[in-house]
């Protein structure tokens, strides 16, 4: 099955408001509101914010008073919704973590062809950073202030990634479509290549590339690399 952005952004509801509802029904435990449309609406002005201050000096250097002033809300109602700044980083990468999973477990297992598998691996992949680009940057940019549980997180969740995309290709070279190569180091240059787009948003934006233009040259890019034939 091919898809496009359009596609994509209809099929997978990746709203900012769809992330703050399930940030919201995850947390049930620490979140102290009970309205979950007050609820929703200002974690989505919490997290707008957080994203807008750190952009522009980083997370450990944003104070509450500085969220504050940002999100327009009261420091005592941001500790309505989570404990401290550490628990705040935790929230963010945690469903960050959860929604990169959650739409590769979903677009990589879309066909038993082992092309369109890999293409629909990498697409989703880019698609899904467009669709929440400070999601993306802000967990790579803040990784590296995560606890050492957290962090192996992180880890763990890169290793994932690239395992379904290894997977993929030895599924290929089984089937004598891709060939036999080190598909490890195929996997992390692949997912370089896809952090490059929201790394560096702004160059492909000067460039007027869109999301379509940026995924198929990945996609060719990879499969001069990895094809047996032509054929």
């Amino acid at each position: 099955m091919e898809f496009d952005f359009k596609e994509f952004t209809e099929k997978f509801d990746n709203s900012r408001k769809k992330i703050c509802r399930d940030i919201y029904n995850e947390n049930q435990e620490s979140i102290k509101i009970k309205n979950e449309e007050r609820a929703v609406e200002n974690l989505d002005r919490i997290f707008k914010a957080v994203f807008s201050i750190s952009s522009k000096k980083g997370f450990q250097a944003m104070s509450m008073r500085d969220l504050s002033k940002e999100s327009g809300m009261s420091m005592g109602a941001l500790y309505g919704y989570f404990k401290n700044k550490k628990d705040l980083l935790a929230i963010i990468q945690r469903q960050g973590r959860a929604m990169i999973k959650n739409v590769l477990d979903a677009f990589s297992i879309i066909s038993e062809d082992p092309c369109k598998r890999l293409r629909s691996a990498i697409k989703a992949h880019i698609f899904l950073s467009e669709l929440a680009r400070p999601w993306f940057f802000f967990t790579f940019m803040e990784a590296r202030n995560l606890s050492k549980a957290e962090l192996e997180e992180v880890r763990e969740l890169e290793a994932y990634t690239e395992n379904i995309l290894v997977e993929i290709l030895l599924l290929g070279e089984e089937k004598k479509i891709f060939k036999k190569k080190n598909h490890y180091l195929t996997a992390s240059i692949i997912k370089a290549m896809q952090q490059d787009w929201y790394l560096k948003r702004g160059k492909y934006s000067l460039r007027k590339i869109t999301p379509d233009e940026f995924a198929e040259s990945v996609i060719e890019f990879v499969e001069s690399f990895c094809f047996e034939s032509s054929a």
